[in-house]
């Protein structure tokens, strides 16, 4: 599962999420990806579980960019604990995302499946997604 291998401090304050993405919202690897359509956090596990969708449907041909990393902690109480008492423990690591960021991109396999292979992705992710093809991608001249 994804997660950074040290942070400087255990926990960090939820933070906003407004606007579009200002990064990482051009294909910059593949010929193909995913687009996230809103606001959300994604954590280590959802990315994994859509990284192992992509990799059956596409029985590892062709290559895979994840370009979302859940570098973020974000804690929680334990059950039935009264209000007060401090800041939770961390819990796990989240990817905030926003929209119009690239999530998955996907070279070396005909559109077709890289069309379904996202759409298997897409269906493990919390938020709206978009398939999206590289500009300058001729159907005719690849596989």
């Amino acid at each position: 599962m994804l997660q950074p291998k040290r942070t400087k401090f255990r926990r960090q304050q939820k933070g906003r999420m407004k606007g579009n993405a200002q990064r990482g919202n051009q294909l910059a690897f593949g010929s193909f990806g995913i687009k996230t359509l809103e606001n959300k956090w994604i954590t280590g596990q959802q990315i994994e579980s859509a990284r192992v969708a992509v990799t059956r449907y596409m029985q590892r041909q062709g290559q895979i960019w994840i370009r979302i990393f859940p570098d973020k902690p974000f804690t929680k109480k334990p059950a039935e604990v009264r209000m007060g008492k401090g800041k939770g423990a961390p819990e796990g690591f989240v990817a905030p995302v926003t929209p119009g960021r690239i999530l998955i991109e996907v070279e070396g396999v005909p559109y077709d499946v890289a069309k379904e292979a996202l759409r298997l992705a897409a269906q493990k992710l919390p938020v709206t997604t978009k398939f999206v093809v590289r500009r300058d991608y001729d159907q005719n001249q690849n596989v």
